[in-house]
């Protein structure tokens, strides 16, 4: 990976070997101071940077460690004197007393007569206040029978201690006595405030008498595991039922046994851990004692009592547990702080919205959040190390891991701090250099610039000139005002760019001459595509108008006239009909000596090509008498006009034509060769479109006419004194 230092100079580096070929002279020089200077003074940075991060790096992790070490240590230790704790008051003479009088005393009660509605009011606490609490994070739906069992002394005391009891739930410890006078209050009254003491200054959320058959005697909270079997009741298959079995099995004093946490659900669903010893009196077996371990107490060790800046943690660094099952062990920072924030993050990194209501309803990332990271792998396994890695929130992090040595857990400790934190300060650093080195190369590029310019000042006139010409620019060529080589390749070069006008302005004379040339052969869309190249231009054209005319007695004037005067007159009608097709926006296919070939509708569509087509042939007629009056000539003119399909397209090879041909052309001839002089004759197709526009007459000449044409002579040219035909000249 290219340091962040290094990337202007290994750009520089990239660049390839035909961008620097077209980089000028002066550039070339100026990338040559830079990459002196600019090495250098990179390298250095970048070493600087590598080692600061290096030994940045190194302190975090050691940082990391020492606050991992310092919190598994504690909580080794605070589990060792939990351990010691328990094993010690399972010798104790008073739980040894206490064990067999409430062993004793719970027996009496299993031939004991019920009290009165004592059972309808027990199944309504279960309905009313256990169910529906144990609902809200049970998998399934919770039945009464599954967990109301019904043997007889188990009822009556669940009934005193629990439905009976006028505290709420979470303070059923409160209660002292029941109002009954049983052997077991008795008991009870002596015995509850020393172990109610005992669990709230030792920090236990329980503490169980558990008798050899494995009946929970004695409970200090009060749940609704109080009173129950834990060989066949409710909870046989919970983890402190395990723990009890594995106790008792164990048959060994002194022996005390830890049981990773589990959901219990005589606590709701809640996770729940539990510590156990025997408790014997003499080589005799009686009973188990049992705590509930404190959540509260292993999040304090693990957060500080939540003052993570006190232990060095910054403002995202944690150390939590993980069991051998990547479930958290201990609670998250980042729930503790922002527990909403924390379940949108979640949300928004694709977790599942069961986990998520889950933790939420449990309030606790304990057995719901999973810490799948290498580091954490690595410990399982039983290493120790550091690591950089992605931690369960999907953020980059620096990782100090190792197992935990507490007997009957399979834990892991994690150390942690998020890498933006932990880098903050190379990352300023980093922004210092940077900025440090921007002004040393700005300062070195000044200096380079100043210096190639002085050098390269002749070959930047001649690379001006160079633009110049690129650009089109061939009228004035600056001198380069040097004797040396420069000077004589701008002189060399001035001499091309002058054979280069000449030779331009040729070729620009050329292609006007052609350019004109063609556009006067062909209609202006043929023209352009014959510019383009194409060389097989073939269309099928509907619905446009043809004019074909044919002059009348011009051959016989042409016998008493010279060439060169007769070319002149015919050019100077075509050339007025020409203009006038322009006008009237018609395309002029063609001439074949005295007749003149035009369509309208063929590169242009126009709805009224018809009447286009009819106005021009009107004026061609006005045309013709103004020529005819102007210079005392006699010449007539026949119009025929058609409307329909056609087919254009260029015709032959090295002397090519453009030409349209078809039904409709053959019409329009027909009709002009019927058309008596001086008229304009129109198709029937014509006729009913312009009806209404033009007056119109039936043609008996066109009638009477070869092909049998019908059409229709417009009114707005009279027709001449003699209604013949004449023939053609």
């Amino acid at each position: 990976m290219v340091s962040p230092i290094l990337k202007p100079l290994a750009w520089m580096l990239r660049l390839p070997r035909g961008s620097v070929n077209h980089l000028s002279i002066k550039s070339k020089l100026i990338l040559m101071l830079l990459l002196v200077s600019g090495f250098s003074t990179l390298l250095t940075a970048a070493l600087g940077y590598r080692s600061g991060q290096a030994n940045l790096t190194s302190r975090v992790f050691n940082q990391l460690t020492s606050v991992r070490a310092s919190k598994a240590y504690q909580i080794e230790a605070y589990f060792r004197n939990i351990q010691n704790h328990t094993q010690t008051l399972s010798e104790d003479l008073s739980i040894v007393a206490a064990v067999q009088e409430f062993d004793a005393a719970y027996r009496q009660l299993e031939d004991v007569q019920e009290p009165a509605k004592s059972t309808k009011k027990l199944e309504d606490y279960y309905r009313t206040q256990f169910l529906p609490r144990l609902d809200k994070y049970h998998a399934g739906t919770p039945n009464l029978p599954a967990y109301l069992v019904g043997d007889r002394a188990t009822r009556y005391l669940q009934y005193n201690y629990i439905a009976a009891n006028p505290n709420p739930v979470g303070k059923k410890q409160q209660l002292t006595a029941a109002a009954d006078e049983s052997a077991y209050t008795q008991v009870h009254r002596r015995y509850h405030p020393i172990f109610r003491n005992i669990v709230s200054k030792f920090g236990y959320y329980d503490m169980f008498l558990i008798n050899p058959q494995g009946q929970i005697v004695y409970t200090v909270f009060k749940e609704t595991d109080y009173a129950t079997s834990l060989v066949n009741g409710p909870y046989k298959d919970s983890n402190l039922a395990r723990l009890v079995q594995q106790v008792i099995a164990s048959k060994e004093k002194g022996f005390t046994q830890l049981v990773d946490f589990a959901a219990y659900a005589p606590s709701y669903g809640t996770p729940a851990s539990f510590i156990a010893a025997p408790i014997y009196n003499g080589s005799k077996l009686m009973g188990v004692l049992a705590f509930q371990m404190p959540v509260d107490e292993i999040n304090n060790v693990m957060t500080g009592n939540q003052d993570w800046l006190q232990d060095g943690l910054g403002k995202s660094g944690e150390t939590i547990l993980v069991g051998n099952d990547k479930l958290m062990r201990s609670a998250s920072r980042f729930y503790l702080q922002d527990p909403k924030g924390f379940l949108a993050q979640l949300k928004s990194r694709g977790f599942k919205e069961d986990a998520i209501a889950r933790l939420s309803q449990y309030g606790t990332t304990i057995l719901q959040q999973p810490v799948s990271t290498p580091a954490v792998t690595r410990a399982i396994a039983g290493g120790s190390g550091t690591l950089s890695v992605v931690d369960y929130r999907g953020i980059p992090v620096l990782s100090s891991y190792a197992p935990l040595q507490i007997k009957g857990f399979d834990w892991v400790i994690l150390s942690q701090m998020d890498l933006a934190e932990a880098y903050a300060p190379i990352y300023a650093f980093q922004r210092q250099i940077l900025i440090t080195v921007t002004l040393l190369i700005l300062l070195v590029t000044l200096l380079a610039m100043a210096l190639a310019h002085l050098f390269v000042k002749p070959v930047e006139q001649l690379i001006e000139s160079a633009r110049k010409v690129s650009s089109g620019e061939l009228e004035s060529i600056p001198e380069l005002n040097s004797n040396d080589e420069f000077g004589e390749l701008g002189r060399s070069f001035n001499a091309v760019v002058q054979s280069l006008q000449t030779q331009t302005a040729l070729v620009d004379q050329k292609n006007q001459e052609n350019e004109r040339l063609l556009f006067s052969v062909f209609p202006k869309a043929i023209a352009r595509r014959l510019q383009r190249g194409e060389t097989q231009i073939s269309e099928e054209v509907t619905n446009v108008a043809v004019l074909f005319s044919d002059l009348k007695g011009f051959s016989k004037l042409v016998s008493s006239l010279s060439a060169y005067e007769s070319l002149a007159i015919l050019n100077d009608l075509v050339a007025s009909f020409d203009d006038l097709a322009d006008k009237f926006g018609l395309e002029k296919v063609k001439t074949i000596g005295d007749s003149y070939l035009a369509v309208c509708g063929l590169s242009v569509p126009y709805l009224d090509h018809d009447k286009r087509a009819a106005d021009f042939a009107i004026e061609m007629l006005g045309i013709l008498r103004r020529f005819n009056l102007e210079r005392g000539f006699e010449l007539g003119i026949q119009i025929g006009i058609h409307s329909g399909d056609i087919v254009a397209g260029i015709v032959g090879k090295s002397r090519v034509v453009y030409d349209i041909w078809g039904e409709t052309v053959k019409q329009a001839y027909s009709l002009s060769q019927a058309c008596p002089s001086g008229s304009v004759l129109v198709s029937e197709i014509v006729h009913h479109r312009l009806e209404d526009l033009y007056p119109f007459e039936a043609s008996t000449a066109a009638n009477n006419g070869q092909d049998g044409l019908t059409a229709w002579r417009l009114l707005n040219a009279p027709l001449p004194v003699s209604s013949e035909v004449p023939s053609r000249s």
